[in-house]
């Protein structure tokens, strides 16, 4: 006779905690589940900017994950958007445009945000989760979409080059071909071709999006809190030879790249919402 299935987990509402650090370009949120153990949710409140983030952002993100990291009830972060209209839409391009070699050599890339945490990290994505926004979804331990999420790179339509091992571990994930295909042709994938790629573990109606997240916390937190710990750090270990890479590719971006007529016509075009004129390639 075959077992009956265990019984669903229930969480309680969604609450900020008291006292918490002046955190204004994310919500710090938590619930806890009927079977034991509470989920940390990290939320990217810029939906004006669809949630395009600055080294504020990141750095506010940092903070709320070390939060979770200190609360021993904690067995695993949500990292989502405000809203439904996108996770991340990567780094705010205004921003960017300002940033100086050594910004781009001390601040914390998107990739270490989540990599900062020393509990599991599942990315909820519903909406745009484009170039940062991208990375910072595939660089969490699972990513759990709705089928309104659209993923993709543009960067180098926008004078944004990749940095460092944001590419290199997308090949770990999806493979060399589809990579490159990614990054190269700055096509755009739904949810279900995301799936398809391994780009992503689970695709779900958006209405049934939060319950499935949910669904996934509880799988995570069915585990031995000791043993999930140790799991992350093996998977992040993976990636741990890959990091300097971020400091290399500073020191090869600026300041030629950054400051040239082919930088500025990138981030010109996107204000201007027309396409770039590259051509003829400066030499």
């Amino acid at each position: 006779m075959a077992k009956p299935p265990p019984p669903e987990a229930k969480f309680t509402p969604w609450e900020t905690p008291d006292s918490l650090p002046n955190l204004g370009d994310v919500l710090y949120e938590r619930c806890t589940r009927d079977l034991g153990g509470s989920v940390a949710r990290v939320t990217i409140n810029r939906p004006d900017k669809l949630n395009a983030f600055t080294n504020k952002t990141m750095k506010d993100i940092m903070v709320a994950i070390e939060l979770a990291n200190r609360d021993p009830s904690v067995g695993v972060v949500v990292l989502q958007g405000a809203g439904d209209r996108a996770f991340s839409t990567g780094g705010d391009v205004a921003w960017e445009g300002e940033r100086s070699t050594a910004d781009w050599f001390f601040d914390p890339p998107p990739n270490h945000t989540v990599r900062f945490s020393l509990k599991p990290v599942i990315a909820a994505v519903r909406g745009y989760a484009i170039g940062g926004g991208n990375h910072l979804a595939y660089t969490c331990d699972l990513t759990i979409a709705a089928d309104n999420a659209i993923f993709g790179q543009i960067g180098s339509r926008h004078g944004s080059p990749a940095d460092g091992y944001m590419a290199r571990y997308l090949v770990r994930v999806i493979g060399a071909k589809r990579a490159r295909e990614m990054w190269l042709t700055r096509q755009r994938i739904d949810a279900h071709k995301a799936l398809e790629w391994g780009l992503i573990n689970a695709v779900v109606p958006l209405a049934d999006h939060e319950k499935e997240v949910l669904k996934w916390c509880s799988f995570v937190l069915d585990g031995s809190p000791t043993c999930i710990r140790i799991l992350k750090a093996v998977f992040d270990q993976e990636v741990d030879e890959m990091a300097g890479d971020v400091r290399r590719m500073a020191q090869l971006v600026h300041p030629n790249f950054v400051e040239s007529d082919e930088a500025h016509e990138a981030q010109k075009a996107f204000f201007e919402k027309r396409p770039p004129n590259f051509w003829p390639a400066p030499k």
